[in-house]
């Protein structure tokens, strides 16, 4: 079992670090007081591999002395926990700026005090915290996704090695688009096996209609298309820090032509190596 120590100036990005973390499946609690870590983490001990990372995000937020942090910290390495420190901060002029956008108080900052100060001030208080960290990010020049790829690389691997969920569903337009799909494609231009009638009665995930529906030049050369975007697209995605994708594709009643597409775009996906589920929500209507 791990542990992550968060903490860093406030503004700096440690609840969304936290948040990002919890994508990764750690297991993250917010403001935990000092005092309890170490009971803590003798809660966790004994799950007996249930919670394989957690993180906890610390801070001035407490009121506490960073002392008993340290204290904290070394009941920890004496009850044989591993941890690491990770610090995060950012400008003093970024994080005025952040609080002035959100119209929210500094933990330090009284009424009518210097939101400068005050920041300058926990810079001052968190300096020892800082000195101790295994790893510091500065989040002033960051972008959520940047922020993401980061803690990719020093917590799970190398960002590169980073994947994506695709969920690829078909779906009838008569019942609505579903509303979290990412990307929507409709395919009622291609012949409808709806009209040849021993084909009606029978779904996209059955050999004969799958077989009419691509026996199209039309419907051959969009797979081609829509294939080659999709490969071209994902690793855009995942370098933008999305961890799922929805694709959905749609026909007039999510029975036929847009089944047999989505099992066929599954089927590829597969192929280059991604985790896929390909579902109909549909196909019983």
């Amino acid at each position: 079992m791990k542990f992550l120590i968060i903490s860093g100036l406030s503004g700096a990005g440690k609840s969304k670090a936290a948040g990002i973390l919890e994508d990764m499946d750690f297991y993250c609690v917010d403001n935990m007081p000092v005092v309890l870590i170490p009971k803590f983490a003798e809660l966790c001990l004994a799950t007996r591999g249930r919670y394989e990372r957690v993180a906890l995000v610390t801070d001035i937020r407490g009121r506490e002395s960073f002392d008993e942090l340290f204290k904290a910290l070394d009941e920890m390495y004496e009850m044989g926990c591993d941890y690491n420190i990770l610090f995060i901060e950012a400008s003093v002029d970024t994080i005025v700026r952040r609080y002035k956008e959100t119209r929210r108080r500094h933990p330090l900052e009284t009424d009518g005090g210097d939101l400068e100060g005050a920041i300058r001030r926990e810079k001052n208080l968190l300096s020892a915290v800082r000195e101790r960290a295994d790893y510091i990010i500065d989040t002033t020049e960051f972008q959520i996704s940047r922020l993401q790829n980061e803690l990719f690389r020093l917590f799970v691997g190398n960002k590169d090695e980073r994947s994506i969920d695709v969920n690829v569903i078909s779906f009838g337009f008569k019942y609505g688009i579903p509303t979290n799909a990412d990307l929507v494609f409709d395919v009622r231009f291609l012949p409808n096996p709806f009209y040849i009638s021993e084909l009606a009665s029978k779904s996209g995930l059955e050999g004969p209609v799958r077989d009419y529906v691509f026996s199209h030049a039309q419907t051959r050369e969009f797979m081609k298309r829509l294939e080659d975007m999709i490969e071209f697209l994902l690793p855009f995605y995942i370098e933008e820090g999305k961890y799922s994708l929805v694709i959905a594709i749609g026909c007039t009643g999510g029975h036929h032509r847009s089944v047999a597409i989505a099992e066929e775009l599954g089927s590829f996906i597969t192929g280059k190596g991604y985790h896929v589920e390909t579902g109909h929500r549909d196909i019983e209507k």
